[in-house]
């Protein structure tokens, strides 16, 4: 017997649960396909939630522990790493148990399985066949597996592994310094542990401007991060990683490692095969609009390798059922906000200066320091700035790029401003709250005249 459905969804992350809640509220008959037991996907299970949560309770006791020159003492601060991950898991608990409300609200028929296709418009699961006219794959990524001599060892962990350990460890290597390695390093130092981050590329976080990566470094070398920048690691042994720089082998002691090196796509295991979707390094392949080169079969998220980011997944899931439902709808990828959740934060969205450069799109450059902002003297140390890149021909603002205090907030804004292709003028014209660190923006492009 095949169950009937107008739309079948593989993977209940956040683009996938977003996508069935969004079908469903239009009155489609959904069903919602996880092989995992929890819903939630990477986001709410090994990634965005967890980390963030650690790096709040990491930030309060470092707060705790360094609040003189806020006028606040306090004597024997200590970190229980037990009661910071029974934290994370009630925050957890409480927010899958959201997503199974909105399921059960929009009547979105979660199924539990591997998924896997029969043809274009047939999946299997659990023992049944489910068909639709429509198939979204929304399966996510994994912590890729570099191939790191004596990486498989027990002490070696990646970026999911490491959010459920019992113990701190005393030194800490981290084999990579993107995004996801830098919150590590920024969650374990301030707790007090010796971490030491190994990064192959020049700079850490390549994907942010360059100024802000630079300066965040400084942030957290000022907490105690070390790092090794241009080094490839060699090999990992029972107690340290070698690697290898400019300057020669390098031996960095351990007692744990993570290794965070980029994630792989989860398209494999689905039967791909069977009805020729294409893929591209592992990626399904998808155009603007989330199509995949097989009519009725749609892609969103990591298992897409557009841009791995929660928010991203999201609104491709929006995109998709706009177009079921009969509203055109399309990707703009020139406006998303990316944040690194270190203590400074980093948030930037649009276009750096390197890139418009790299573009051939002459540009101006506006940089206001935090340090002449109110609000953050009042609430926030360390260093600070905001960046915003303009075109030179017509004033609009298509980059704004920010380190320090709590900038994922004001990322929001930038983005509805860069989307609504705002000029010199109309910054100056919109009124901010005061005192708010948000008007660094105004500020900065108020020295344009």
């Amino acid at each position: 017997m095949t169950d009937t459905y107008d739309l079948i969804i593989i993977g209940a992350g956040p683009g996938g649960y977003v996508a069935a809640e969004r079908a469903g509220a239009a009155g489609k008959k959904v069903a919602l396909i996880e092989r995992e037991e929890h819903l939630g996907g990477v986001c709410l299970n090994w990634g965005c939630v967890p980390t963030k949560t650690l790096l709040a309770s990491a930030k309060a006791f470092y707060t705790a522990s360094h609040g003189e020159a806020y006028g606040v003492s306090a004597d024997n601060v200590r970190f229980h790493l037990a009661k910071a991950m029974e934290r994370k898991l009630s925050v957890q608990n409480q927010l899958r148990q959201g997503i199974r409300g909105l399921m059960k609200k929009f009547k979105v028929e979660v199924i539990a399985g591997q998924a896997s296709f029969t043809d274009a418009k047939t999946v299997s699961v659990a023992g049944r066949t489910l068909t639709a006219p429509d198939i979204l794959i929304a399966t996510g990524s994994r912590p890729a597996k570099p191939p790191i001599p004596g990486a498989d060892q027990a002490h070696v962990l990646n970026s999911d592994a490491i959010l459920n350990i019992t113990a701190l460890p005393k030194q800490l290597a981290i084999v990579g310094g993107g995004v996801i390695g830098l919150e590590f390093a920024c969650f374990f130092a301030q707790i007090g542990v010796k971490v030491t981050v190994i990064e192959f590329l020049p700079e850490v976080a390549p994907s942010v401007d360059a100024e802000l990566a630079k300066t965040l470094r400084g942030e957290l070398e000022a907490k105690g991060v070390a790092f090794h920048l241009g080094t490839k690691v060699e090999r990992i042994t029972a107690d340290a990683v070698v690697a290898k720089g400019a300057s020669g082998e390098v031996t960095v002691p351990a007692d744990m490692v993570l290794v965070c090196t980029g994630r792989t796509p989860n398209s494999d295991g689905l039967g791909l095969e069977k009805i020729g979707v294409e893929l591209r390094r592992g990626a399904i392949a998808v155009d603007e609009r989330c199509r995949t080169n097989i009519p009725g079969i749609w892609a969103i998220g990591d298992v897409t390798a557009k841009a791995m980011l929660a928010h991203v997944a999201s609104r491709q899931g929006e995109v998709v059922v706009n177009q079921i439902t009969g509203h055109p709808d399309h990707m703009r990828y020139h406006a998303i906000p990316g944040v690194i959740y270190t203590s400074p934060e980093v948030a930037g969205c649009g276009l750096t200066e390197a890139q418009a450069q790299a573009e051939g799109i002459a540009v101006t450059v506006v940089k206001w320091p935090f340090a002449a902002n109110g609000r953050f003297l009042a609430e926030y140390s360390g260093k600070g700035f905001l960046k915003a890149i303009l075109r030179k021909d017509d004033g609009r603002l298509i980059g704004v790029h920010a380190i320090g205090g709590a900038v994922s907030e004001m990322s929001f804004g930038w983005a509805a401003m860069i989307e609504a292709e705002f000029t010199v003028r109309d910054i100056k014209e919109l009124v901010f709250p005061h005192p708010t660190v948000n008007e660094a923006l105004r500020d900065a492009v108020f020295t344009l005249h």
